[in-house]
This record gives C-alpha cells, structure tokens and sequence, in this order.
C-alpha cells in the first residue's frame, strides 16, 4: 500500500495553524495554562536529539488545550553569546548578522516539526527592547546593594591576549591557539546571590514538583554548613587568617594549613621569601585546572610549602601553611587547618609530603597513634591530646569547644555556603552592555533609566586578541556623568547570558510593554509556571538564577511571588551509540532528512516511544521505521473503516450493556480501558507508555476488522453494530493520538467531517462500566503463599471461586487431605484457604 501523505498534510496543517492564529492566546484568558520549554542558543542547525524537549513539550501543551485550558506556550532567543562573537572572529560576519540567520532556521525546523508556538510573543535577547530592561534590573539591583564590584581573577591567554570563557579552556590550553592558558585578577561586577542563600535553600522545601535529583544537586551546591570560624595568625607577621571548620573537635590535632591557589593573601605572604617564585608559579598552573577536577576525593593531590607557618589558639603550637590543589576559595574562607589524622584528603597529603599525623579523636573500642593509622579516621570517639577536652566524647566536645573559643575569642559559631557570589562580568562584546559610567569626580555611576537601552556599537573590531571588542570602538567609551555632567568612561564589559534568562520568563506575559520589564498584574495571574521543561544540566545555572532574581523581583515590589516554577521537568538526552549526540563527535541526526523520509509526525511519534521521557534514550532507525509503520496502518484503516466525527459520545451509549455481542463488546471494553490508560499517562508525561496503548487498541482494531474477512475464507458484511464499535474506536485513537502527531490526527479529522481543528475538540471521556473486564484475575493462595490463579467473572461469590480453586490441580495439590480450617474471600481479588 501507498505510504499516507505526509509531505502534503504537514505543510498544509502548518500554514493553517498560523493562518487560525490556533496558538495565540490572550493574556486575560481563564483557565490558563503556562508551558514554558526553555529558550533556546540560536546556534542555526538542531539535531533530533534536540527536539526531545521541544517535541515534549508540544504535546503537553496540545493535550492541555483539548482538556479545555488556556494554554500559553510562547518561545524566543537567548541569542547573546561566545559562538555567535566567534563566527564574528573567524567568518568575518557581524553577531546579529550570524544571529538573526540562525534563528530564521531554526524557527523553520520548529515549524517543520510541526511545534505551536505563540510567536506574537516572540523576542531575543539580543533586541534592544528586551536588554533594555535587563540593564534596568541591573540598575536596580545596584541601587539595592545587589550588583557590586571586586577583584577576581580570569582565564588570560597570552597567545591570543584576551581573556577567555571558562567554555574556551580546554585541559588548561586556549581552544583557539592551545595556548597554556593562565589567570589574571580583573575588576568585575557581581551580584549578591550568597544574600538569598538561606532563602534559596528553604524554598527548595516548597518545590514538590520538582525532580528530587535538581532540588538535591541545588541544596549541595548552596552547601550550607554550621560550624566554627577560627582565627590563626600568621607567625612571622602577626596577620590573621581564618579557616571554617565543621569539625572545631579537631583543632587540636591541626598539623598544617591548606590555602587555596585563589586565596588574596597569598601574593603577598610569600612576597620576597626564598619560596615565592615556586609557590606563585604553583598557583599558576593549579589555578588552571578545572575546579571540580580539583574538587573531586580522588584527585591527585599536589602541593608546596609557603615558608610561612601560622600559631594554633588553642595551643599555641606554630605549623606550616601550603598551597594545594585540593583546597577551592568556594568554600569556607579558601584556607583549611588540616588534620590529617581524622581527614582523608589530609592523610593523603601529609603521607606523600612527610607531614606530622595527630590523633584526637581516639575509638572506644581499640587506641590509636599516628605511626599505626592506615587511613583517617574520621568516626566518632573520645578526646585525646586535646588539653582539658580529654575523655569528652567528640560530639559533645564539639559544642564546648565553640563556647571556650568564643569566650577566648580566638573563634565564632557561623554558617558558611558552597555558594558564591555571581559574577555577572564578560570582557565580550556580544552581551547586554553593563550600564554605569566611571567618573573621577563621583566615581561608579549607574546610567539612567530615561537613558536606557545602553546600545551596543557597530563601529568595532573583531580580531580575538586583546581586550573585549567595545574596547575598540571610537564612540562607546565616551559618556557623560549623569550627576555632574563631566566627562565619564563607560563600562565596556558585558552581562552574562545567563542574567538574561533569569528573568526571560516574565516578559512574554508583556513582551510588547515599553514602561515596564512586565505587568505585574498579569504577571502574577498567569505565575508560577504550569510546567516548565529543559535538560537536568541548568539545575545549577539557570535554574538557581531564575529563583534568585524572582525573590529580589519579589523584594522590589515588582513581583508577588518568590518562586517562578510550579512543575519542572527535566528531559532524559538522545544518544546515538551510547554517546549525546553532538555535531562535533559527528554522531548528530538531522531531523530534514528524516522528515523528507518518514514525516515529522513518525519523527514525533518515535522520539515520544523511544522511553521514559526523563530518562536517555537510544537512538534507533529501525524503530523510527517501526512508528512510520503504525502510522500508515491507522490511516488505512480509516481509510477501509471511515468514522465521522463527533459522534463517538453517542456510539459509546449505544454500544454500552449487554446487548452487544462479545467481540462488539469487547472492543468497546478495550476503547474506553485505553482512554483511561492514555489520559494518566499524558497527565503523567508517560508519553512512551501512552503510545504503547495506543498501538494495543490499533492491534485490537486490526484483529477485529480482519475477522471479516477470513471467517470462513468469505468476505462477511459487518453488521451495523459492529461498524459503530470500530468508528467509536477509531474516533478515540484519532483524538488520543492528536498531541503527539498533530498534522496525521488533524486530517484525519477534517476527512472525517469534523470542523475547525481537531484541538478544539474535547479529550475523550472513558466510561468506568465500560472499561470494566467481565473476568478479573483472582490470586489464590494455601496458607498465605501464592499457589495459583483462576479466571472468574467480576463479581462472583466465594463459593463459585472455591469451585474453581479446587478444580486447578496446581492449586488443589496444595488443598487434597488437608482440613481447611478457614477460606479468606476478597471479591475480585484475593482467595486464602488456610488448611492445617
């Protein structure tokens, strides 16, 4: 047979939806419903891999609309970014240029997939009337304390002379010249996130529809931890440096200090020391190398001696400070008392190192020393060698060790986080300018909101070296004070991508609104999100950026909300040879040649079957062939089988009862019993094992309409019920497979008489009787252990499933002279028969 025509349905289901507006929905509607997909890196082509979330999310969206809501499912561009200044270095074409390219592609693909969107809602980042209000809220936020300066070092190439993305250094070399990449310090603005970390952390605790795996990944990345901040000095200069301990019942087995590469001391306390060039160039390489790398408990441990030492409190004993690379400024102070008895990483260090080992946490059961410890140990036990703790169980010795340092006040009970502050600084040109204007007179000023957009310039140069591109440009520099009206210099780094997307949310509500970001009124109708879909991987990024900008929003009034996201789903990836699927590993399917073979809806249709939806999932072309299959065997059954539309409510009443024939009846049983399965598996996002359902019921259509014809080896006539049992049928597989492949259920819909669009209609409603089996599975079982099943109709009584029981001579082997003592009947369930 003729495959369907899918190459003339999709393009003529995609022009009439956009010509309908289908998609377009009012602000002020009722019953609403935000599906929000992530917005995309207009990077210009998409593999299938891709189009698992878009595709996902489409579907839901489309199921949202015929369970009669107000869906709102809008997109746009995070189209600020490195690659699109890289096309500007290497091809010679002008960000937007690259840019808007990119996203006229990309939107055909969305539209070749057959994805509704509201595109009146559409922007990108990279629009002035979008960035304009980015740059507002970073004057707000400065206004507020929130946006501030510091010193903080960069990736620096020296080949290049430029400063590098931490995406562009790959093994410590720049991906552009393989240069050994190293680190500069640069003033750079940040924002406050550490201030909400308490904030960030408890609301975690009101996400309940959040995958536990994102809200785990944000609370470890917070890291909060209680614990004691304790001052040590510097020996030879009398200098503070403090360590955060969560394990103050160690102190006194401290037998050297750690600092990290990154730490603002340590330039100047190894200034004009014997070890200063050694330990310098040491930081150098170790600040290099990815942090989570060093991070990691099996990293090999690498380190140098300062020559400096610092004096315990608590003892009064002078130990020797190192620089390693094990220890980061993310966490605590950048510095950390080793003790490397009750600490493996430390034990490790101070092994290879010949570094002293002090025991003060003894075992209850058995004594320890240094000379005999194999590894750390790092269980609890009693005080040793820890002055007049001795004897204390450490738990205990914990608390009276923060009291006696507080009293002495040589250390303080505090909290620290994981968390640090955002650094919100790009020296790039393709970004949200940063808008505030350097003064001598009044210093860092922000640009006034009546002055806002801060442009970007055409006039500059991208040649890869040097400083950022602005730099280049002969008019952007210059501006003007807005309070003393003299000559200022203006902020030549740019925002990070990821501030744009921390708010992006909001402004499709309002996306065409010059006075404002967003409405609050409308904003906080159609807030939290419903549903909001994008990969597992921004757990850290993005989606621990949008609730930070959503509570300062909320603290300025701006909001009524603190938390942007009801519902998050995170989609599993699509690989190709156990590997993600990646232009550049060469192992990306492109989803035009696929759709020239097969259509987008077998497209659709294979990448919703491949599996669970939140987990990866491999790519495979025979089942690609497999959904093209079952797509044609449903269009040709309607072909022979045709239903009109709209009339399956009325057939369900005339086929229900038991007046119908068996195989009628049992047709109609497997219609509704799917209904029922498809809609909590779409309620579910179980869109593998909806689709599943829906090839039993073609399977369950097919036998019945081949029965026809090979009874007998004759052709007979169906009788006239028969026929409306395949037409309810074939109604209910068209309208419960129209969310996941819209083009095929939308013709098959229109030739079948009904009007509009096949999304205007209702999702069909099960009848509970009639999905009811007339026979049910009851276990039975001998003395509470399973000895057999029998068959029975729905309802039978206890002495008919007795009958049965003992006729199965699996299960009466178990019953045969033995007193039955007792028989435990569940209806429709369960048969015990307790025999002694």
């Amino acid at each position: 047979m003729k495959p369907y025509p899918f190459s003339t349905i999709e393009p003529k289901w995609q022009k009439r939806w956009e010509e309908s507006r289908l998609f377009e929905c009012p602000t002020d509607a009722e019953n609403r419903f935000y599906c929000l997909v992530m917005y995309p890196y207009p990077s210009g082509d998409l593999h299938v891999g891709h189009g698992r979330n878009y595709i996902i999310g489409d579907a839901v969206a489309r199921h949202a609309m015929m369970r009669g809501r107000s869906v709102l499912s809008p997109m746009g561009w995070d189209a600020f970014g490195l690659p699109a200044e890289n096309a500007a270095i290497e091809r010679g074409i002008h960000p937007p240029v690259w840019t808007d390219r990119n996203i006229r592609k990309m939107k055909s693909q969305f539209r070749a997939w057959g994805i509704g969107y509201d595109w009146s809602r559409e922007f990108a980042s990279h629009e002035p009337s979008f960035y304009r209000w980015t740059q507002w809220l970073f004057v707000k936020l400065f206004e507020r304390g929130l946006a501030y300066r510091k010193s903080a070092p960069v990736n620096w190439c020296p080949s290049c002379a430029t400063v590098l993305a931490n995406e562009q250094v790959v093994g410590g070399r720049c991906e552009r010249c393989d240069a050994q990449v190293t680190t500069t310090d640069l003033e750079q603005w940040f924002f406050r996130i550490t201030d909400y970390a308490d904030r960030l952390l408890s609301g975690l605790d009101s996400l309940e529809s959040w995958p536990e795996r994102v809200k785990t990944m944000q609370r470890n990345w917070i890291g909060r931890s209680e614990g004691v901040e304790i001052d040590f000095r510097v020996a030879e200069t009398d200098e503070p440096l403090s360590c955060f301990t969560t394990r103050v019942d160690t102190i006194f087995g401290v037998t050297y200090i750690v600092m990290a590469a990154e730490h603002p001391m340590l330039r100047d306390l190894v200034a004009g020391t014997e070890q200063e060039r050694e330990v310098l160039e040491f930081a150098e390489r170790v600040r290099a190398q990815d942090q989570f790398d060093r991070s990691a408990a099996d990293v090999f441990k690498q380190g140098v001696a300062t020559g400096r030492h610092v004096v315990n409190p608590v003892n009064g004993e002078k130990i020797p400070i190192w620089v390693a690379n094990y220890v980061l400024m993310e966490y605590g102070t950048g510095a950390v008392m080793a003790v490397p008895a009750h600490d493996q990483r430390d034990f490790e260090f101070a092994r290879k190192y010949g570094l002293p080992l002090r025991v003060v946490i003894e075992s209850p059961d058995e004594g320890l020393s240094g000379g005999e410890l194999d590894s750390a140990y790092v269980e609890d036990g009693v005080q040793v060698n820890s002055g007049q703790f001795d004897g204390v169980p450490n738990r205990e010795a914990m608390e009276r060790i923060a009291d006696w340092m507080e009293e002495e006040g040589t250390g303080r009970r505090t909290v620290s986080y994981r968390l640090r502050d955002w650094l919100v600084s790009r020296q790039r040109y393709w970004g949200t300018p940063i808008p505030v204007v350097y003064c001598e007179r009044c210093g860092v000023r922000a640009v006034p909101e009546e002055e806002l957009p801060v442009l970007l310039p055409t006039d500059v140069e991208f040649t890869g070296k040097g400083e950022s591109p602005l730099t280049t440009s002969k008019t952007f520099r210059r501006a003007v004070c807005p309070e003393c009206g003299g000559e200022a210099r203006r902020e030549t780094d740019t925002l990070d991508t990821f501030v744009d997307s921390s708010w992006y949310l909001f402004r499709y509500i309002s996306p065409r609104d010059e006075s404002a970001p967003f409405v609050r009124e409308d904003v906080d109708r159609w807030f939290p999100v419903d549903l909001y879909i994008g990969g597992v991987e921004h757990a850290c990024g993005h989606l621990i950026f949008v609730r930070f900008m959503t509570k300062v929003l909320h603290d300025l009034g701006l909001l009524g909300f603190d938390e942007p996201i009801d519902t998050l789903f995170s989609q599993g990836m699509i690989t190709l040879d156990g590997a993600k699927m990646s232009k550049s590993k060469g192992n990306a399917v492109p989803p035009d040649e696929l759709i020239g073979e097969y259509g987008a809806d077998t497209e659709r249709l294979y990448t919703l079957f491949a599996g669970p939806p939140d987990r990866d999932a491999e790519w495979n072309d025979t089942a690609v062939e497999g959904a093209f299959r079952f797509l044609n065997r449903v269009w040709h059954t309607v072909e022979k089988w045709p239903f009109r539309a709209g009339e399956r409510e009325r057939l369900s009443d005339e086929l229900s009862g038991d007046g119908p024939p068996d195989n009628v009846r049992d047709l109609h049983r497997k219609t509704h019993q799917t209904i029922r399965k498809v809609s909590a598996d779409m309620a579910a996002m179980h869109f593998n094992t909806a689709v599943a359902s829906l090839m039993e019921l073609s399977n369950a259509l097919r036998a019945f309409t081949e029965a026809f014809q090979a009874e007998g080896g004759k052709v007979r006539e169906p009788s006239g019920v028969e026929r409306k049992a395949v037409a309810e049928a074939l109604e209910s597989l068209v309208l419960l497979l129209a969310p996941m492949v819209p083009h095929f259920c939308e013709e098959l819909w229109e030739r079948a008489g009904g009007g509009g669009s096949v999304f205007e209609v209702s999702w069909p409603d099960y009848d509970e009787e009639s999905a009811r089996e007339d026979f049910v599975t009851i276990a039975v079982q001998v003395n509470g252990k399973l000895r057999g099943e029998v068959e029975a109709e729905r309802g039978a009584m206890e002495d008919v499933v007795v009958e049965l029981a003992h006729a199965n001579e699996k299960i009466s082997n178990h019953i045969e002279g033995k007193e039955v003592r007792r028989v435990i009947y569940v209806q429709d369930r369960l048969l015990n028969f307790v025999v002694g």
